[in-house]
């Protein structure tokens, strides 16, 4: 058994006609035939019902072709994994990562990743947490930082930080004084928060529901430097990672009373082949996160 007449069977399995299967791997039909005739042989079985118009899988088609299938899959698998060994220093690698850590924590993991591995690409798709989660599920990315927020059963992940959220008010704000702030002491005060899908908001939507009330969102934006301004201006108060916060000096940052964090990591599909750009990544933030822990 050869895996030409493997690769001929399955796809006039999927073609029901030996013309289109000839077409489509570029050999004669005399060949198709030939090979589907000694597989049969073979095989002891007849893999198709020759009666009709079209050809059609017979029962014990239907089973072989199933078991082809995934060996033919298997095989490819096997040639994308050894081609990666021989080629670790080209290709692309497709990145998710949310706006606060694309701001704050992603430069300096490129500008490492790059130092080690200046030949590969790196991809990168800038999305809330939630929407990159989304993307690892489908497998329309090979790796993402999210929040570890209500983690996914679908997918991997390694913690890489836990980050304090802090609240961001102008400088000449009433509460100027004060070493923390409550919720409830900003709860009539007008909120600029990430857009729908932000774990941020999430997080705090939820704590402001425990204090009992329901916030004043003036705008949501993914935009940091946008609300850095407007709380510089003194349109309203938002809420960011103290890393990020701390960079700004028009306005003030106090911690909450009652501190929020959010738990960033590595996250990337189970069961998905990695690619060997993908385990170097993985690697590479493996050894960064002792630096990250000890802030």
């Amino acid at each position: 058994m050869e895996l030409r007449q493997l690769e001929y069977f399955q796809m006039v399995a999927k073609t029901n006609n030996i013309t289109r299967a000839a077409e489509q791997l570029h050999v004669s039909q005399s060949t198709v035939t030939l090979a589907i005739q000694k597989l049969e042989d073979e095989l002891g079985v007849l893999l198709f019902d020759r009666s009709q118009k079209h050809l059609l899988l017979t029962a014990e088609g239907q089973v072989f072709v199933q078991k082809v299938s995934d060996s033919l899959n298997l095989l490819q698998d096997g040639v994308a994994e050894i081609n990666d060994y021989l080629q670790l220093k080209k290709g692309t690698l497709k990145v998710g990562v949310p706006p606060m850590i694309g701001s704050y924590l992603f430069p300096e993991i490129l500008a490492g990743f790059k130092k080690y591995y200046p030949n590969l690409e790196l991809s990168i798709v800038e999305e809330g947490s939630f929407d990159i989660r989304q993307l690892l599920e489908k497998g329309e990315l090979d790796i993402g930082i999210v929040n570890l927020y209500q983690p996914s059963p679908l997918l991997e992940t390694l913690p890489i930080s836990k980050e304090q959220i802090v609240a961001c008010l102008p400088l000449n704000h009433a509460l100027s004084g004060q070493a923390t702030i409550s919720l409830r002491e900003i709860k009539d005060e007008p909120f600029i928060l990430f857009k729908e899908g932000a774990y941020n908001r999430l997080i705090l939507l939820e704590e402001c529901k425990k204090h009992g009330f329901l916030p004043n969102i003036l705008l949501s934006s993914d935009q940091i430097e946008t609300m850095k301004g407007l709380v510089e201006k003194g349109v309203g108060i938002c809420f960011l990672i103290e890393a990020i916060a701390r960079k700004g000096q028009n306005y003030l940052v106090i911690p909450l009373a009652d501190p929020l964090y959010l738990d960033f990591g590595l996250a990337w599909k189970k069961d998905k082949y990695l690619s060997m750009a993908a385990q170097a990544f993985i690697n590479f933030i493996t050894k960064l996160i002792p630096a990250y822990a000890n802030g």
